[in-house]
């Protein structure tokens, strides 16, 4: 049976709306996706000294366990051209699991829910807009309760993405 899973993808750099796209493409058929959120544009978070971002937040349905998503999405990452670069840094795209189900997961490469998701508005404000009854496993507090209290400083609409599962 599938697992219901919420990414958050992100990118600062390049042709954004674009890089937003070919990530969408690239999650198929390995993911199947549901909802996507608008897309947000959304100051920088732990670097300032960088472009402002576009993020977005989808929920989709995959078979792959929880390690193997990691793996799958880090490798779609740098086919996308994603290179090192350091923590909290500028990046072409960013793929990152916010929830694997209701699985709270605690591993040396991976923890579930994302360990971080209730402090950041820019991953709050598009999850509450596909998914604000969601309840956080480790909390016991919905979507739309975390984001009341981080709050959306920082965070703009900018639209919607024209994207196609099939090109």
């Amino acid at each position: 049976m599938p697992a219901t899973v919420y990414l958050a993808l992100g990118t600062n750099l390049g042709e954004r709306p674009a890089n937003l796209r070919a990530a969408l493409l690239a999650l198929s058929p390995a993911l199947r996706v549901l909802q996507v959120s608008s897309v947000y544009e959304t100051d920088p978070w732990g670097y300032a000294e960088q472009p402002a971002f576009l993020n977005l937040a989808l929920q989709a349905q995959t078979d792959l366990p929880p390690a193997e998503l990691l793996q799958f999405l880090k490798e779609q990452e740098a086919r996308l051209g994603r290179a090192p670069g350091f923590r909290y840094g500028p990046r072409l795209i960013d793929l990152d699991i916010l929830f694997y189900a209701d699985l709270v997961l605690d591993t040396a490469t991976l923890t579930l829910p994302h360990p971080r998701l209730q402090e950041r508005p820019f991953v709050l404000v598009p999850l509450a807009e596909i998914a604000p009854r969601l309840q956080h496993p480790r909390l016991g507090r919905s979507i739309a309760d975390l984001l009341q209290t981080a709050g959306r400083e920082g965070v703009r609409l900018y639209g919607s993405l024209d994207w196609k599962l099939t090109p």
